[in-house]
């Protein structure tokens, strides 16, 4: 934003003034600037200035020293008097102005001072790109402040903030956990750290939050991402000035992504996410898709201003365990100017994130944009003031059910510094609400804990949504899912027969997780499994397509297990006549037998029986009873 002498002497070519003796003067206080002698420098400009009012330069380059100390009313009327003397002259100054103004909202005269600077055809390209920015930006910006939009945060208490700051807030699918960096200082004031803290919710209060002392070291670690069900953590660590970023964190760049695995209460030691992800500059504050494949994070470079062309990046996990090489995302989001601060949401659909490079209050805006069907990412859309002002806003998270979302402030009535707060999100930028499962993965019949592979596919689109592990530990997952739609469960581990199970995910209107708790059975003759995800029209024989993801997870698991022999069992509810249910559980078995074969089973292995109504689970007197009774099974009769 600021005028740099280089600019102004390669606009002008020569002074404003011909005496060489105040140029000389001039010249003293741009050399006292330098040194950061601000002080001595002024006072020489101030001079120069009584002196010679028409001497444009010392106006500017106090107006210059004024605004970087944040004295914005002071430094415009400075710059003011150089565009008034000479209004065809220093044309730059025009875009300065519009800049500082626009740090006043004072958003009229940002326009006119933008449009003025847009005159002038010598102008460089991406200033007058920033130009035509600011200039819609105000328009915006102007309709915005007389359409304010519901904005009440509350602050989220003593148990997450503190006398220091607290910033970037991430939360488990459950909305319990509250992962958060805080930035903590000694008392002498002379060496300050990032730290993660880590919070529960307790009928509905943050309890107090507790070091997450396996990852935080005598460097920074800050700007973290967890996993839906809180098991893996992704954050940055910056490198310290001995080069040290913590106990075996080797880095690639000034900034890395690192990532531990919690098992149990337990977190892993830290390890670089490598170079498909990590490069040579900065890279930071990332943020996890829930369905566990995708990363989204800041790229940066650095540069004697900071870093700067900060873009948005992503790189996708795949069914080995290995991460794509990243690139950027693709669609509106990303800019010539600046991005940071991404959030992916839940569902997978909408991304949060902050810039100064779309149309906006001031400073750094935060957006939101929605995927489009080709995976790129549509026109972003401001999230309205007072969500954004003049100021920088970043840092945003919105909850699960998309209507809270949950910030870092700084303002008035905070426990000290920036503080974390909530507030609940209007409805135009609100993401596809989305609630959570949980489970727990046990033994059959010795109720041990297991570490299982499980995956969740829409049945809509046949598509897997999730794949991951139960804890190795405690058994248990926890998932994010889009409500509305139809989910497969299907659970796995070597010398268990699979698990399968179908369900609908509806709102979460009381915060209760919906239960997937999972039996596995080993692999022994007479042990049967029911194809909860194997579907049939009523009265029909001929597979649904939703059936496929099943019958495929079982065709893998016969090719796994190459001598098993399996019967295919159909059956029905007492509804109709005995003979017909008969002929239809024996059609619906035959066209799952036939299934497999088409999938590469050999006929000698299969066996497919119908035993009607015969043998049923549960009672025939409520539809739920016959609703487990229309089934289809499979029974081990050799290993």
């Amino acid at each position: 934003m600021l005028i740099l002498s280089a600019q102004v002497h390669a606009q002008t070519a020569k002074y404003s003034t011909q005496d060489k003796k105040l140029i000389k003067q001039y010249e003293e206080a741009l050399q006292l600037y330098d040194q950061r002698n601000n002080e001595e420098a002024l006072k020489i400009l101030g001079k120069l200035i009584a002196k010679n009012p028409t001497f444009a330069e010392p106006f500017m380059m106090r107006g210059q020293m004024l605004a970087e100390t944040g004295k914005y009313d002071e430094a415009i009327v400075d710059l003011e008097h150089v565009s008034k003397t000479y209004p065809n002259h220093y044309f730059r100054n025009y875009f300065y102005l519009g800049e500082l103004y626009f740090l006043k909202a004072d958003y009229k005269n940002a326009m006119r001072c933008y449009a003025v600077f847009k005159q002038f055809p010598e102008n460089d390209q991406l200033i007058l790109i920033k130009a035509d920015l600011g200039i819609r930006s105000a328009a915006m910006a102007m309709k915005g402040l007389e359409n304010p939009v519901p904005f009440a945060p509350i602050n989220l208490g003593s148990g997450v903030n503190s006398e220091f700051d607290e910033y970037y807030p991430v939360l488990t699918a459950d909305g319990a956990t509250l992962l958060f960096t805080r930035l903590l200082v000694n008392e002498r004031k002379d060496h300050q750290q990032e730290d993660f803290f880590m919070s529960q919710l307790k009928d509905n209060v943050w309890i107090p939050c507790t070091s997450v002392k396996e990852i935080n070291t005598g460097a920074n670690e800050g700007a973290p991402t967890l996993s839906a069900d809180g098991q893996i953590l992704i954050f940055t660590a910056c490198e310290a000035a001995d080069g040290d970023y913590g106990p075996l964190r080797t880095g690639l760049g000034s900034c890395d992504l690192f990532y531990s695995q919690k098992t149990g209460v337990k977190w892993s030691q830290a390890k670089n996410l490598g170079s498909n992800i990590n490069s040579g500059e900065w890279d930071s504050q990332p943020s996890f898709s829930a369905d566990g494949k995708t990363l989204y994070y800041v790229r940066g470079k650095r540069s004697a201003r900071g870093i700067v062309d900060k873009d948005i990046w992503q790189s996708t996990l795949d069914d080995n365990g290995q991460w794509s090489k990243a690139r950027k995302i693709m669609g509106e989001v990303n800019t010539a100017f600046e991005e940071e601060s991404v959030f992916i949401h839940p569902d997978g659909r909408t991304l949060y994130f902050s810039s100064n490079g779309h149309p906006g209050f001031g400073g750094m805006d935060i957006f939101v944009s929605h995927m489009e069907a080709d995976g790129s990412w549509a026109d972003p859309v401001n999230l309205g003031y007072p969500i954004n002002t003049a100021a920088d806003e970043n840092s945003l998270l919105v909850g699960p059910t998309g209507n809270i979302a949950y910030f870092a402030s700084d303002r008035p009535g905070g426990m000290g510094g920036l503080d974390l707060y909530g507030f609940e999100l209007h409805d135009a930028v609100r993401p596809v609400a989305v609630s959570y499962a949980k489970g727990t993965v046990r033994d059959a019949l010795s109720f041990k804990k297991l570490e299982a592979k499980f995956e969740l596919i829409d049945l809509e689109t046949g598509k897997q949504v999730i794949q991951s592990f139960s804890d190795p530990l405690t058994g248990e997952f926890l998932v994010s899912l889009p409500v509305g739609k139809n989910y497969a469960l299907n659970v796995s581990r070597p010398g268990y027969l699979f698990y399968s199970y179908h369900f609908a995910m509806t709102a979460n209107t009381n915060n209760e997780p919906y239960q997937l708790d999972v039996r596995l059975a080993k692999q022994e003759v007479g042990q049967k499994v029911v194809l909860n995800n194997v579907f049939f029209d009523t009265g029909s024989t001929e597979l649904k397509p939703e059936s496929e993801a099943e019958l495929n997870k079982l065709a893998d698991f016969m090719k796994n297990n190459a001598t098993l022999r399996v019967e295919i069992g159909g059956h029905t509810d007492d509804v109709g006549k005995e003979v017909d249910n008969q002929k239809l559980s024996e059609g619906r078995a035959k066209a799952v037998k036939a299934y497999l074969e088409k999938s590469g089973i050999t006929p000698e292995r299969l066996t497919a029986v119908g035993y009607g109504m015969s043998k049923p689970m549960v009672t025939n007197k409520t539809p739920e009873g016959r609703a487990q009774n229309r089934r289809t099974e499979f029974v081990i009769m050799g290993i």
